[in-house]
């Protein structure tokens, strides 16, 4: 891959000169703005306080304003279910006449917090070059990347010929219920040429990346059932096997003995071109010594272009609960990543069809599909992305990656279907140590600098090649 090509011309070294500088003047202040984002439990699941997601919603909306955007709003729509989604923020400055827009898109909303963390995860805290706390890079990073962006160029005096819509979502870790909903409702205001999105990661710290695919995905509920109610383990135990135990014969039907998820009918995508380094792996996941990694093939196949199926919850009597009895029923949440060019439909029949054909015992099995997400593969070389190849080489001093990411963006799947004339980039702040979804996550903050420069000149790019 190359940086630059005849119809991109590579950023202009005094531009990208002047934004550094512009970048390092206004970082402390940025870095200020974006611990108070943080301190923001803005976590959009009903069970949670949504006052702090409309808290956060303002605050954005306040640093919008602040970086010169005209117009900024506080939006919501509808769910499925009639209710009003979380408040999301869009900001505009309209493009001239002739000139293309580019939409900056972001989610201020939050994971739950979890357990294990060694800071307040809502009181950020910097170490070295990092800055933890829940958001730091899941995320707020990706807001602070746009408002760092906006204020470079406005401090370097190099704002380009471009309109920039930012659309900031506030309900991106709940599945963002309302987003079709939204892009319908509001498609005039974000209709652009170029959609960002800044939730992705790069390769490595110090070596930006390109996402040009995500896996999609599908989860929902299997349940076996076995006996109408409890009955006594010791009277009835041994001619019946208790519903835990036939689940976890069911659910290791899913895997074959390389620990390739064995449910026939899903599709594999191509290999993809770079490698993922084993070490570097084990490291960034926490993989205990003498674990053998499964699956065959490529490691970066395993991760980004092969289905992947995991048990993410177990419902049964705890152990604190439990009596010497025979659990009648037992229900496991499952959650299948599915490779690029899968059907999510498709994908959820084949899994129904093998967990009720491989039934242990003669069980009642049952599958209930809740979540599905389309999986992301870009289009070709498009001069939308030898645009942000070429920005991010000059932000980075080294060539970008196009990677692969074995999470899921569902929303992309609408992004493409309400703007199909748009070039959509993948892109993000986190890097492999920024542990987002988990404890103690963080943002590096010599990346995000870098991210900021990058956006720049990326907006600097597309009103030359688009």
């Amino acid at each position: 891959m190359t940086a630059s090509t005849p119809d991109v011309p590579e950023p202009r070294p005094a531009d990208v000169e002047a934004l550094r500088a512009a970048v390092d003047d206004l970082f402390p202040a940025l870095q200020e703005d974006l611990a108070s984002l943080v301190r923001i439990p803005s976590v959009a699941m009903a069970a949670y306080d949504q006052a702090h997601v409309a808290a956060s919603a303002d605050a954005v909306a306040r640093l919008l304003r602040d970086a010169g955007l005209p117009e900024v709003r506080i939006l919501r729509a509808p769910r499925p279910d009639g209710t009003l989604g979380a408040p999301a923020v869009v900001a505009r400055r309209p493009a001239p006449d002739g000139a293309p827009t580019v939409m900056l898109y972001a989610h201020h909303d939050v994971q739950p917090v979890g357990e294990g963390w060694q800071t307040d995860p809502f009181e950020p805290v910097q170490v070295g070059e990092r800055l933890y706390g829940r958001g730091a890079a899941d995320d707020k990073a990706g807001v602070a990347a746009h408002l760092g962006a906006l204020r470079a160029l406005t401090a370097a005096n190099l704002l380009p010929e471009v309109g920039v819509t930012v659309f900031v979502e506030g309900e991106e870790e709940d599945g963002s219920p309302s987003f079709r909903a939204f892009l319908e409702e509001h498609r005039d205001s974000l209709a652009a040429d170029v959609i960002v999105v800044a939730d992705s990661a790069n390769w490595k710290v110090g070596v930006p990346a390109l996402t040009t695919s995500l896996r999609g995905l599908v989860d929902g509920f299997v349940e076996v059932e076995v006996l109408g109610h409890a009955v006594h383990s010791g009277m009835f135990g041994g001619p019946v096997l208790d519903a835990l135990t036939l689940l976890s014969r069911l659910i290791a039907t899913l895997h074959d003995d390389a620990g390739d998820v064995a449910v026939a009918g899903l599709v594999q995508g191509p290999e993809p071109v770079v490698e993922y380094d084993e070490a570097a792996f084990r490291e960034e996941s926490s993989v205990l010594d003498g674990v053998t990694l499964a699956g065959t093939g490529p490691l970066a196949g395993r991760i980004w272009t092969k289905p992947a199926l995991s048990v993410i919850g177990i419902d049964a009597t705890p152990v604190a609960q439990a009596s010497n009895t025979l659990t009648p029923r037992a229900r496991a949440k499952l959650s299948l990543r599915l490779a690029p060019g899968q059907d999510p439909q498709a994908a959820a029949v084949a899994l129904e069809e093998h967990l009720t054909s491989h039934a242990p015992f003669g069980a009642k099995v049952t599958w209930t599909t809740k979540e599905t997400g389309k999986p992301f593969l870009a289009a070709g070389d498009t001069a939308a992305m030898r645009a942000a190849r070429a920005a991010f080489a000059a932000a980075w001093g080294v060539e970008p990656v196009d990677t692969g990411i074995g999470g899921s963006i569902p929303f992309i799947a609408d992004l493409l279907e309400v703007f199909p004339e748009a070039a959509i980039l993948v892109t993000g702040v986190e890097d492999p140590d920024s542990r987002a979804h988990g404890a103690n996550e963080s943002v590096h903050l010599g990346e995000l600098r870098k991210v900021i420069v990058a956006e720049a000149l990326l907006l600097t790019q597309v009103a030359q090649a688009v």
